[in-house]
């Protein structure tokens, strides 16, 4: 109860504040919904994987069978822990067809998409209007399947959004409410970005070390006002 009643007060306090906010607050946590995500994106013109959201293990396999080809299972929000006194998460992860029938399935919701053949993925941080993308070229395995498994295996290298693909990045940010988004593509071998997901907090220090995009200055620009 005591940490409810701070988050409510302090938080609450700070969202109150006649402040910029890079991304709004209570627009930020509404805008976590992976499902609502996916609508939005679709809506806005970008192509999104096909998703299946159950809990029953027969919906899950009949699923695989109409993609006729891999699945990949992602948690809804970040899943870690300590096993064995080792830090260890969980990221997306290849599916095997028999994996799809097991009555584990059943204990809550589970999010299903179809495999999407990828070229490299693309980072896109959003600040209010100003895009900044780089590719992510994975080096081992498991960073092909989910690059935040491996960050040593990473290289980055600048590049510019399509402008179909910009305009619908914007459509979902005005959709969405926010001033700020880390969004994930995959790009397919024949060029075609496909939308993932959108974190209205992510992360994206990593990127501009490796990449030099001037994102700090972009988020600077805009809480100061100097930036829309």
């Amino acid at each position: 109860m005591a940490a409810a009643e701070a988050r409510r007060g302090f938080g609450g306090l700070l969202a109150a504040l006649p402040a910029r906010w890079l991304p709004p607050p209570g627009r930020a946590a509404e805008a976590e919904s992976k499902p609502l995500q996916l609508r939005v994106a679709a809506g806005c013109g970008l192509r999104v994987p096909r998703t299946m959201i159950t809990n029953c293990p027969a919906v899950a396999k009949e699923f695989a069978e109409r993609i006729g080809g891999p699945v990949v299972y992602k948690p809804f929000t970040p899943v870690r822990g300590t096993v064995g006194g080792q830090s260890v998460a969980v990221y997306a992860s290849l599916l095997r067809p028999e994996d799809l029938g097991h009555p584990s399935i059943a204990t809550t919701a589970h999010l299903f998409q179809e495999w999407v053949p990828k070229a490299y993925e693309v980072r896109l941080t959003a600040v209010g209007r100003r895009l900044f993308a780089a590719e992510i070229h994975a080096g081992s395995e498991s960073a092909r399947v989910d690059w935040r498994s491996d960050y040593d295996s990473l290289d980055y290298r600048v590049c510019e959004p399509p402008p179909a693909v910009a305009a619908g990045v914007n459509r979902v940010l005005d959709q969405l409410g926010l001033t700020y988004g880390a969004f994930d593509f995959i790009v397919t071998p024949s060029g075609e970005w496909v939308f993932l997901e959108v974190n209205p907090n992510g992360q994206y220090g990593f990127v501009e070390q490796a990449t030099g995009l001037p994102i700090t200055a972009a988020i600077c620009d805009y809480l100061e006002g100097t930036e829309t």
